[in-house]
């Protein structure tokens, strides 16, 4: 059978690869598989390049690393519930969800983050495919949380190695508390149908660590600036602006130490989510971007609610 080939991400970065030459007749084969989620463990993410753009094949890539988890979210589009459990639609419309960021207004914008930090359980990680693409931003940023933390500055590892971030479910753009870009204003809302208020309205905050130990051996920084509402046991303005001073920080340094993906065609992106941060460079208010993601379960098993949820039928529902 025919081999895929594997290269660096990029030759300044310590993670991630890119792997090429891969098809659906391949996947069928396990031990090609395990193969693929071994390197992925190992690097963190993974690029697809040139291949074959269907929902089939986002499902068989998918597949490698585990079994599809429904999106804890109800309000979030599905592509296809019933031909495609799992499998969610990311859209950018336009004159929706705009922000003006250092004088620059866009669409779809998010800052550094990482998904379901809201939900006491996470996801392993999450296959994203473009489906319509945009051709000025709607870059997709990545940020490793194990090389982050060994650039990280000294006063602020010692202070923060130990705590946990309070996480609520709140996606507009003026209810970012923590990590603002200098010049940062909501120009236009997002759309939010009552569903989502009405879920919102059921659950408890969250609580992560901000450090912890990942599979491959080694800590890893996981912080999410979006939706981040305070210190555990210290939501004082000295703890407040500790956070704000260590989201900041991250902001610095993903500027030199992440790795920002222009789509093309033939692309596939998967990122751990234990360890990764992403981002988004968002686009032109006037254009529209639309992704697929597929969502993979397994669960690094260190978040937890605040209190019990309101409605533990929901909460259930949502793991």
């Amino acid at each position: 059978m025919p081999e895929f080939q594997v290269r660096s991400l990029d030759a300044g970065l310590p993670f991630g690869i890119r792997i090429a030459g891969l098809t659906r007749a391949m996947l069928e084969d396990a031990s090609t598989r395990q193969q693929i989620d071994d390197l992925f463990v190992t690097h963190g993410m993974i690029v697809f390049e040139d291949v074959e753009q269907s929902d089939e094949m986002q499902l068989a890539i998918s597949s490698c690393f585990g079994p599809l988890k429904e999106h804890p979210v109800k309000a979030v589009s599905r592509v296809d519930s019933d031909r495609l459990p799992g499998v969610i639609e990311i859209r950018s419309r336009r004159g929706q969800g705009i922000v003006e960021v250092n004088g620059k207004q866009l669409s779809h914008w998010l800052p550094w983050h990482f998904d379901h930090c809201y939900n006491d359980e996470l996801n392993r990680a999450g296959v994203l495919r473009s489906v319509e693409r945009v051709e000025e931003g709607g870059i997709t940023g990545f940020l490793d949380g194990v090389a982050l933390w060994k650039v990280f500055p000294e006063d602020l590892r010692d202070r923060i190695e130990s705590a946990e971030v309070l996480y609520k479910l709140a996606t507009q753009y003026d209810q970012l508390k923590f990590g603002r870009p200098a010049e940062y204003k909501m120009i236009e809302p997002k759309p939010i149908p009552p569903s989502f208020h009405e879920q919102v309205a059921t659950m408890s905050r969250a609580i992560h660590p901000v450090v912890w130990t990942h599979a491959c051996g080694d800590k890893a920084l996981h912080i999410s600036a979006y939706m981040a509402e305070g210190i555990v046991g210290d939501e004082t303005p000295a703890g407040d602006a500790l956070l704000e001073r260590v989201c900041q920080e991250i902001n610095r340094l993903g500027e030199s130490c992440s790795y920002h993906h222009k789509w093309r065609e033939g692309d596939m992106v998967i990122w751990d989510n234990t360890r990764m941060l992403h981002c988004v460079s968002g686009n032109n208010p006037d254009e529209e971007r639309l992704m697929y993601r597929t969502t993979i379960a397994g669960d690094y098993g260190l978040g937890r609610w605040e209190t019990t949820p309101a409605n533990t039928a929901t909460a259930d529902a949502m793991a």
